[in-house]
C-alpha cells in the first residue's frame, strides 16, 4: 500500500535590524494569506515598544502576529523556549489553512528551531529562507537616523518607567540595546547632578546607536555562516535602493527591488516546493 507524506511550508525572514523585515513580513502574508510569528529575542517579551522598535497596529494591517509582546519582560526566555512557542505557533497557523511567516532578526532563533535534532523540523516543512540585506554604510547611517527618532518618540520615558538600581540588567527585556546604556544617566538624574546627566544622555544616545551597529554585525555574521558553512538555501535580496531614495521613489524601488523578486521566490516556493514523498 502506497502512503502519501506532504511537507507543509513555512517562510522565514532573516536579516539584520531595520533592513524592513516586518514591512517585507506584511507584504507576504498579505498576498499569500500568511500570519505572522516573531522570533525577534526582545519583541517576544511585553513592554519597551518603542525600544524593542515592534511593529504598531496600523502597520499591521490586520496581519495576525504570534509571539509578539506575549512574554513576561523578566522571564529568560531561551532559543529553547522560542522553539517549543513557535512550533506550537506553526501548528496553529497551519491548522487555520494559512502560510508561517516567521520574521525576525534573531537567527540563533531561528537555528534552534530549523536544525534542532529532536524537533525534526526538517522532516516536517520546507523552508523558504529570505535574507532581506543593505549595504553597511546606507544601514549604518539609518539606524542612528532611527535612534534619534526613537528618541523623539520617547524612547528615554520608556525606559525610565522600568529603571531600577537592583535590576538584573541580563536577563529579559532589560538586555535590549536601550536600557543598559541609559544606566547612569538616570541614576545621575536621580542624585539631582544635572550637568552630568545632561553628558551622560548623550553618550548613551552614542552608546545605543554604536550596539545597535555590532548587533547588525554579530547578525550579518551569524547569516553568512548559515548560508556558507552550514548550507542552508538562503535567497538574498538587497533592499539598500529603497534606503537610498525618498518618497515615492523610495515606495518604486521597494516594489521593483524587493518585492517583485520576494514575490517570485515565494511564488514559486509554494507552487513548486510541495514535494510528496512515497512510501512503500
Amino acid at each position: 500500500m502506497e502512503t502519501c507524506i506532504q511537507k507543509q511550508q513555512v517562510i522565514f525572514i532573516m536579516g539584520a535590524t531595520g533592513t524592513g523585515k516586518s514591512r517585507l513580513s506584511i507584504d507576504i502574508a498579505t498576498k499569500y494569506s500568511g500570519e505572522i510569528i516573531n522570533s525577534d529575542k526582545m519583541q517576544v517579551y511585553k513592554g519597551l515598544d518603542i525600544v524593542t522598535n515592534k511593529i504598531t497596529e496600523p502597520e499591521k494591517r490586520g496581519v495576525p502576529h504570534h509571539l509578539l509582546g506575549e512574554i513576561d519582560p523578566e522571564a529568560d526566555f531561551t532559543a529553547q523556549d522560542f522553539r517549543y512557542h513557535a512550533l506550537s505557533a506553526i501548528r496553529r497557523v497551519l491548522r487555520s489553512d494559512k502560510v508561517p511567516v516567521i520574521v525576525g532578526g534573531s537567527n540563533s532563533f531561528i537555528e534552534a528551531l530549523v536544525d534542532d535534532p529532536l524537533s525534526s523540523f526538517r522532516s516536517k516543512y520546507e523552508c523558504c529562507f529570505l535574507w532581506l540585506d543593505v549595504s553597511l554604510p546606507v544601514l549604518y547611517s539609518y539606524v542612528a537616523q532611527r535612534v534619534d527618532q526613537m528618541v523623539d518618540a520617547g524612547l528615554v520615558d520608556e525606559v525610565r518607567g522600568i529603571f531600577d538600581r537592583k535590576a538584573d540588567y541580563t536577563r529579559g527585556i532589560r538586555k535590549s540595546i536601550g536600557v543598559p546604556e541609559l544606566e547612569e544617566y538616570f541614576q545621575a538624574e536621580m542624585e539631582g547632578n544635572d550637568e552630568s546627566a545632561e553628558n551622560l544622555l548623550e553618550v548613551a544616545i552614542s552608546d545605543i546607536k554604536s550596539n545597535t551597529c555590532k548587533l547588525i554585525n554579530t547578525q550579518l555574521s551569524k547569516i553568512y555562516r548559515l548560508k556558507k558553512e552550514v548550507g542552508w538555501p538562503i535567497h538574498r535580496v538587497d533592499a539598500t535602493t529603497v534606503f537610498e531614495k525618498r518618497g515615492k521613489e523610495a515606495e518604486d524601488a521597494w516594489e521593483e527591488d524587493v518585492l517583485q523578486p520576494c514575490f517570485k521566490i515565494v511564488g514559486d516556493f509554494l507552487k513548486n516546493s510541495m514535494k510528496v514523498q512515497h512510501l512503500y
